[in-house]
């Protein structure tokens, strides 16, 4: 009961003037991603993942992706995005939303998930790309990373910013923050495929 009141709060946030951009219509909506290296383009499977995927367009059409950093980046692993300005400085969150990770889509080479922290329903505005097939991502006796879409260009792009060099970061605090800003530069909700 308490998953379905979750669920239904969720949808009901989503479903805000400010998601009127959104296109509930259009199952399988593709996202441009333009970053500082290349444009990367992704499929979003509103069908396994549609809170997942409305959230996200919450971001894009509202323009809360565009001058963003991938800070975090570990070469076989992920790519990770979406929440900070290039000074760190956090980007305003909307609602955490509950974890669709166990949709039947797995954290594999090519797909884009949500971050999360411990809290399995703490998902809100980060992103990350797997540049691996992560199995210790999927759900089994724990939650997982909710997938929400396939990288359908762009996959050399996102290669190549997995192998940029990373260090200790002073402003942050973290580790395996690029020594050099990748940016998102604009995230644009595509038209939808006839």
């Amino acid at each position: 009961m308490k998953y379905l009141l979750i669920i239904l709060t969720s949808l009901s946030l989503l479903l805000s003037t400010e998601c009127n951009a959104v296109d509930p219509t259009n199952i399988y909506p593709s996202v441009k991603l333009e970053t500082s290296m290349g444009i990367i383009i992704v499929e979003l499977d509103r069908v396994k993942a549609p809170i997942t995927v409305d959230n996200f367009l919450t971001y894009v059409v509202t323009g809360e992706y565009n001058d963003t950093i991938f800070h975090r980046v570990i070469e076989d692993f992920v790519v990770q995005g979406g929440g900070y300005d290039k000074k760190f400085t956090p980007k305003k969150v909307n609602k955490d939303i509950p974890n669709e990770s166990g949709n039947g889509l797995k954290n594999e080479i090519g797909t884009i998930a949500m971050a999360k922290e411990r809290d399995p329903h703490s998902a809100n505005r980060q992103f990350f790309f797997n540049v691996a097939d992560n199995t210790s991502l999927n759900p089994g006796r724990r939650w997982g990373y909710a997938v929400f879409g396939t990288v359908t260009e762009g996959q050399d792009i996102i290669d190549a910013i997995a192998k940029v060099k990373t260090d200790f970061n002073e402003a942050s605090g973290w580790d395996d923050v690029p020594v050099e800003p990748i940016m998102l530069i604009k995230a644009t909700l595509m038209p939808a495929q006839e």
